[in-house]
């Protein structure tokens, strides 16, 4: 993995932005080049590829930011239900910013050391959350389990009152989907629940849509597991700032807080307070109306605000642009758009790149050889390419 000597939490951030944009329009090569190929061969992506290997293999998606005790505890669950799986972890990574469009704590070459610590097998690189909606991010995530042969998913819910009959019209292959004020079974087009789902539920019952979009069959694939209490992600990021966990260690896994203080000795954490100003800045000031309406994410009323506010004086601050930012569907929208202009990914580049995913499976940590092999195995029926990070 690669090492930094840096002098300040943004310049490091600036560095891995601007390496992970080599990474991602690399990637995005890469999958036009797939396409290229899939459209010669005629071959077709919804097609479900047999599963004849003997190796079953437990798919997980969690940002682990970090791991904490709930995550380990549905890791624990889920192995202790197929004792002889692989459990593989998909780490979402390039830019390090969370699905709210926020910075990651710490990068992902350290959330994904947590994980093996915690005990995964194997830990994949996932989508580039920040720059996407949810629904972009989500569609990923469902060719990635596609990609990966997965044979089950683990997904950590929270119960109430209701939520039982959406598990098992998942647990039965049934797209559930997430609509204004109510969750609709769309195989049967009954409402199962009237009103809105907490986020970690909300997921689920949005990746079940995505999975039945690319025709991924998840009957009684999903393993459900209640979330444990006693864990405060709020407790968590404010002792990680601090650097001083003796609040929060029995939220989460000592190893895990080895990792965390390593990485603050360091100085590559906390990041989730740092960005790339000077990028944001210089894209709010100096895109054009159209360039900044390009970008992925980027309306056409906050393109407007953004140019019809700076013609009297440039933007000094972040504070001033989110200003700008449009009230989206999501509350994290803002903090997205501000990846977005950090980033400076187009709108039609995400489009092809999320045509494509994945178009290698890159691998962040792995256990031993031997399960790295066996990883190989597994993933070689989908004839998908495997890249070790460096």
């Amino acid at each position: 993995m690669p090492s930094y000597e840096l002098e300040t939490l943004e310049e490091f951030i600036k560095k891995i932005i601007k390496r992970d944009r080599k990474i991602f329009f690399n990637d995005y090569k890469d999958s036009i080049k797939l396409s290229s190929h899939n459209d010669k061969s005629n071959s077709n992506d919804d097609i479900n590829i047999s599963n004849s290997s003997k190796i079953q293999l437990i798919a997980d998606f969690t940002e682990y930011n970090p791991l904490h005790n709930g995550h380990y505890h549905c890791m624990k669950v889920a192995k202790e239900k197929i004792p002889n799986g692989l459990f593989v972890a998909i780490v979402p990574g390039l830019f390090e910013r969370s699905g709210r469009g926020i910075p990651f704590i710490m990068t992902r070459q350290a959330r994904a050391k947590t994980a093996i610590n915690a005990g995964a097998d194997i830990v994949v690189e996932g989508p580039p959350m920040g720059i996407m909606g949810s629904g972009q991010y989500s569609l990923c995530l469902a060719k990635t389990f596609k990609a990966l042969n997965t044979d089950f998913i683990p997904r950590g819910y929270r119960p109430f009152d209701g939520y039982d009959i959406i598990l098992d019209r998942i647990n039965l292959g049934h797209c559930v989907a997430p609509k204004p004020y109510k969750i609709i079974d769309m195989d049967t087009n009954e409402v199962l629940y009237e009103g809105k789902l907490e986020e970690d539920n909300y997921v689920i019952a949005s990746l079940s849509k995505s999975l039945k979009r690319i025709g991924f069959n998840f009957k009684n694939k999903f393993l459900f597991v209640k979330r444990v209490k006693g864990v405060s992600g709020t407790l968590i990021r404010e002792a990680t700032m601090k650097g001083d966990f003796s609040k929060v260690t029995i939220m989460m896994p000592s190893s895990t807080i080895d990792i965390l203080n390593e990485e603050i000795k360091n100085n590559r954490a906390p990041l989730h307070m740092s960005r790339d100003i000077d990028s944001i800045l210089d894209s709010a000031n100096n895109l054009s109306f159209s360039e900044l309406l390009d970008l992925n994410l980027m309306d056409n009323k906050t393109a407007k605000k953004i140019v019809d506010s700076r013609e009297n004086k440039d933007f000094k601050s972040i504070d001033e642009i989110q200003n700008c930012i449009s009230y989206g569907f999501s509350t994290h929208f803002n903090h997205r758009v501000l990846s977005v202009l950090e980033t400076k990914i187009n709108k039609d580049i995400i489009y092809d790149y999320i045509d494509n995913y994945p178009s290698k499976i890159r691998v962040l940590d792995y256990k031993n050889e031997s399960v790295l092999e066996d990883f190989k195995e597994k993933i070689n029926e989908n004839n998908r390419r495997i890249e070790l990070w460096q």
